[in-house]
């Protein structure tokens, strides 16, 4: 009996983990490379990221209709809420403290492996990294947007800030970005297919 007793708490707890957690098939999937691209996505090894970062279809409970994205910058998530109370999550890189968008805005335009080029900004921030793309940096593997950009607009202006992807995973979960909402290149691709220019944007 007191086996059972000690036995029963482990076995809840190990149910809940397996419930919590995304199967190691799908992760592989969701990360493996992506076929049919103008450059290379390789894939990522999931097992040096932070499991919580990962995609996955969780429980939220939100006021905004399902086709909202709404990224929570403490958090660190991107959520595109779904039906019955269900949203896809995305682990998501954010800006530094002080570099931060946060409101309402719209998806203006989406672009598959956008250009890039630094603010005035960011080149007197910081100038040996960051003057000689002044003229700007063509798509491809190298560039910081990664596979894709959706731009952001507020008030029928751009606000300079963009959800992308990133050619650096690891740092998925860490406040490192000039602003910007970063995404691995697979999750940045996936949001890219599921949403149109004209979705709602939350900030918080």
């Amino acid at each position: 009996m007191r086996l059972a007793s000690f036995l029963f708490p482990l076995i809840c707890l190990g149910a809940l983990a397996a419930c919590s957690t995304t199967p190691t098939y799908q992760l592989n999937a969701f990360y493996a490379p992506v076929p049919g691209e103008e450059f290379p996505v390789s894939a990522v090894d999931t097992s040096v990221l932070n499991v919580r970062n990962l995609r996955q279809v969780v429980p939220y409970a939100t006021p905004h209709p399902p086709g909202t994205v709404i990224v929570d910058t403490k958090a660190r998530f991107l959520y595109l809420v779904q039906e019955r109370g269900k949203a896809i999550r995305y682990g998501v890189g954010v800006g530094r403290e002080g570099m931060e968008f946060s409101g309402s805005a719209v998806i203006h335009h989406k672009r598959r492996w956008p250009s890039w080029t630094p603010t005035p900004d960011m080149i007197a921030r910081d100038p040996g990294r960051y003057r000689p793309y002044a003229k700007g940096m063509p798509g491809g593997p190298m560039n910081p947007l990664g596979a894709r950009a959706l731009y952001l607009f507020k008030d029928g202006k751009a606000t300079l800030f963009r959800i992308h992807g990133t050619t650096e995973p690891w740092s998925i979960g860490q406040a490192s970005s000039s602003g910007c909402i970063r995404m691995i290149n697979q999750d940045v691709i996936d949001l890219y297919e599921r949403i149109a220019p004209g979705t709602k944007v939350v900030v918080l």
